[in-house]
């Protein structure tokens, strides 16, 4: 484990499928109007974004003209330092149909240099076959594209130790996943690290909505103690801050 917590933790705000990218894209009936930033550009000026996490449909027509979008939005704003993860979130059957569709993309005019800000990809195999040996033998999952790790297939206490050995990067903590199964993953890896150190190791993280004030502190906490520098937030899309509270706990 690290020897102590980190003292700052980056926040990577996701883009869903569905998600706005510009303000013109919210239909004038859609516009919440409750003084928080709705479209990922608002977001960005209003956050200070450095880290995203985009999921992928796996249609390449639409996934194209997503990251084309995205990067014209990132170009326009500035706001050059910006990393990204991709969620594959299963839409693929085989790591084949996989390298596929990411030499597509990166083969698209102006989207190769684009697509070297993806730090990782979460997830692209369907959990039933993403942990099979027969899905993890094309060279995809260690060459030619970014550190690839598993999410949804981290189910069980040895899930992230088959996952290595299959050739995946890592895992993602979850804490309804358990926080001790999270040590022990940390360390798992940390050892990947000593022994491999020419090998990149990820341990990633998501919040699954915790909101303020007691369970955001506990999450950040632990992230903190795990040593994941940069962990997906979902929480501030659902909830006005506090404002569901009493005043006395605001």
């Amino acid at each position: 484990m690290p020897s102590r917590p980190l003292s700052r933790v980056i926040a990577r705000h996701t883009l869903g499928l569905s998600d706005p990218i510009h303000e013109a894209d919210i239909p004038a009936e859609e516009h919440l109007n409750d003084g928080l930033p709705q479209s990922l550009g608002s977001c960005i000026d209003t956050y200070g974004l450095k880290h995203l996490k985009v999921k992928i449909s796996g249609g390449q027509a639409s996934d194209i003209d997503c990251l084309n979008r995205l990067q014209s939005l990132i170009t326009r704003q500035g706001s050059e330092t910006i990393e990204l993860s991709l969620d594959g979130n299963e839409r693929f059957g085989s790591m084949e149909a996989f390298a596929d569709y990411w030499h597509q993309l990166i083969g698209r005019p102006g989207l190769r240099s684009f697509l070297e800000r993806v730090i990782f990809i979460e997830q692209p195999l369907a959990r039933d076959v993403a942990l099979s040996q027969t899905a993890t033998k094309h060279p995809t999952i260690r060459q030619a594209t970014p550190p690839i790790i598993i999410d949804r297939s981290d189910d069980s206490l040895n899930s992230a130790s088959r996952a290595i050995e299959l050739g995946y990067a890592g895992t993602s903590h979850k804490h309804c996943k358990g926080v001790f199964k999270s040590v022990a993953n940390a360390c798992m890896l940390q050892g990947r690290r000593l022994d491999q150190p020419q090998a990149t190791w990820i341990l990633s993280g998501e919040d699954l909505c915790n909101q303020g004030p007691i369970s955001v502190m506990q999450d950040l906490g632990v992230a903190a103690s795990l040593g994941i520098s940069s962990i997906e937030r979902n929480g501030h899309h659902h909830c006005r801050g506090l404002a569901d509270h009493p005043m006395s706990i605001q």
